[in-house]
């Protein structure tokens, strides 16, 4: 596990500076940046796990940012995620139904 910084989004050292501050960044080689993306969604996870019901949403929304971010990193964008995700809820089903599986007879 990385120790130091965290991955942070595109505009925040942006708006750190517009604050006052200067921030300290550096560029992520792609093997950090797979890395850390890892963890920022087990972090973002975690918020949306701690959230209740008036900042869920936006804690998923970050959840989602993270895991478009993971998908361009393999090289899939947007479209080519929900085409994956259409087709497994095709072929799986979604969560709509909210079955509960317990195990076979």
């Amino acid at each position: 596990m990385l120790t130091e910084g965290k991955l942070v989004r595109d505009r925040i050292p942006q708006i750190i500076r517009a604050d006052g501050a200067e921030p300290v960044v550096y560029v992520a080689d792609p093997v950090e940046y797979r890395e850390r993306l890892r963890e920022k969604l087990r972090e973002e996870v975690a918020e949306y796990m701690e959230a209740d019901e008036t900042t869920a949403p936006e804690e998923l929304a970050d959840v989602l940012e993270v895991a478009f971010a993971l998908a361009a990193d393999y090289g899939v964008g947007p479209e080519q995620l929900e085409k994956i995700r259409a087709s497994k809820a095709q072929e799986r089903g979604g969560f709509a139904e909210r079955i509960v599986w317990t195990g076979n007879r």
